[in-house]
């Protein structure tokens, strides 16, 4: 505050108006909270996979060898186009260059198709899907008993007359359609798996396999234009200055040659081995467990082949391609609160064991209390009996009970109870306390007996003075107390 009573720094506070509607926690700020963005699924992806660029590129983690790769390519491609295509394109012909830049676009272009798309991922079960699926193996195999291992999981399916077994995944909680395969690298399950390849970065699998193929065979093609045309262009200019002059003047073409012979061969094979997958519809994981015969007589045929090299090259290159199943770029639904289960006494399937094991007591509990109840209440509103030991006194009422299973620490009745209320309670006492006030308590000796229950002889001891419900409605209490109980022990 100024000395002159002024409010020039006050003016420069702000207080925050308290928020009067009801809200859900007692610390919650008054200010609004921003809401987080919903994330997508890419986020949280189980696979150990990278995403780039929102979601729209999808990678293994292990990229060393891609970039590797890429490395390769563009520098021996790079070194062609630079020191050798000026002197070939004026000594032979302009279409050379030409020629090596549509193999090398085509190449990087297939190249980063195989790596950065979805090879064919399948969706892991959520968990009630694997609840669900876990049941029905248990009703299909039978209950295991304890000590021994359970059967295998498999299922049978008949394709093009071959039976083809359907395995488990414990990974990913689904059975593998045929032709599918865990990948242990990138763990996930993948749909017509190829294998792993790491040069791509990228398992290889049924909607990223044509691209594979194009991009090997391409490199074949671009690396023995570049090697050929690296040694016509050395013997040119060796008949010019000599070999050795030849080498000086490129050494970039020496580099070059080197690069792409001892390439040539492993990239030329690899192409030859899938091209005769291809015309066999195969795949190199089936190839490698032998799993099927070419010869068509045979007992393990292959199901999937046309019996057709052209027909299998083409269902393999030119099919429609499968859309991605996991739908990585999409949004993550909020959580559905869960079903409660059924009054019935059918727990609704799903539920943990724990959230059972809470219902069950509860409802134990909530019986014990109601047989409890219901063998109080004609105790409760019985009259009340006076014994000796503790005589009742001007203005204190005493209530007791005849029978003895009510103890001392007996639960309050709830008050939803209406005879067992605590105002009913209390205006029940009141009449017998204004009662005992207006008149002179009477001795052990002269109280009198209830009608029916005791012989008029009978001597009543100084001690005691009992008050006793008839046979009957002991009987009757007894028999409703082990009803109940009988009732609480089936639940």
């Amino acid at each position: 505050m100024t000395p002159g009573g002024g409010s020039g720094p006050m003016k420069d506070c702000e207080y925050s108006q308290i928020s009067t509607h009801s809200s859900s926690s007692p610390m919650e700020s008054p200010h609004k909270k921003k809401k987080s963005a919903p994330k997508r699924k890419w986020e949280v992806f189980p696979g150990r996979n990278k995403f780039f660029c929102n979601g729209r590129i999808m990678m293994a983690r292990q990229t060393g060898v891609f970039y590797l790769t890429l490395v390769l390519i563009l520098v021996t491609s790079g070194l062609f186009f630079a020191f050798d295509c000026p002197y070939l394109s004026e000594k032979i012909t302009p279409a050379i260059p030409a020629i090596g830049g549509i193999l090398f676009f085509f190449v990087m272009g297939t190249l980063l198709r195989t790596s950065f798309s979805d090879p064919g991922v399948l969706p892991r079960a959520t968990p009630d899907e694997a609840a669900d699926l876990e049941r029905q193996i248990d009703i299909a195999n039978g209950s295991s008993s304890g000590g021994y291992r359970p059967p295998p999981r498999t299922k049978e399916v008949i394709i093009n007359g071959q039976t083809v077994k359907l395995k488990y995944c414990f990974t990913c909680k689904i059975f593998r359609p045929p032709r599918a395969s865990h990948c242990s690298l990138c763990d996930n399950c993948v749909e017509r798996f190829d294998h792993h390849c790491p040069w791509v970065g990228n398992c290889v699998g049924k909607r990223n396999y044509r691209f594979f193929y194009m991009f090997i065979l391409s490199l074949s093609f671009l690396t023995v234009f570049i090697f050929a045309f690296v040694i016509t262009h050395v013997i040119l200019r060796s008949q010019q200055t000599g070999f050795l002059n030849a080498l000086k003047d490129s050494p970039a073409s020496v580099l070059e040659a080197v690069v792409c012979f001892f390439s040539v061969w492993s990239i030329v094979g690899l192409s030859g081995f899938h091209t005769y997958l291809i015309s066999s519809n195969q795949t190199t994981n089936e190839d490698i467990k032998g799993s099927w015969s070419n010869k068509r007589g045979k007992e393990n045929y292959n199901p999937y082949s046309y019996g057709n090299i052209f027909t299998n090259c083409c269902a393999a290159l030119c099919g429609p391609l499968s859309p991605s199943l996991i739908d990585r770029r999409g949004f993550i639904q909020p959580d559905t609160p869960q079903l409660a289960g059924p009054s019935n006494g059918i727990t609704m399937y799903g539920a943990t064991q724990s959230q059972s094991n809470m219902c069950d007591q509860d409802q134990c509990i909530q019986s014990t209390k109601f047989v409890l109840q219901a063998a109080a209440t004609p105790l409760l509103q019985s009259e009340p009996s006076i014994t000796s030991e503790e005589l009742p006194l001007p203005g204190k009422t005493t209530i007791s009970g005849p029978c003895a299973s009510l103890t001392l620490g007996q639960p309050t009745p709830p008050s939803s109870m209406p005879n067992l209320t605590s105002d009913t309670g209390l205006t029940d006492m009141i009449p017998l306390k204004e009662e005992h006030e207006g008149h002179q308590f009477l001795t052990p000796e002269e109280a009198p007996s209830p009608p029916g229950m005791l012989p008029s002889g009978s001597p009543i001891t100084h001690s005691h003075t009992m008050h006793i419900l008839s046979l009957a409605s002991q009987d009757s209490l007894h028999e409703d107390s082990v009803r109940g109980l009988v009732k609480l022990s089936s639940v």
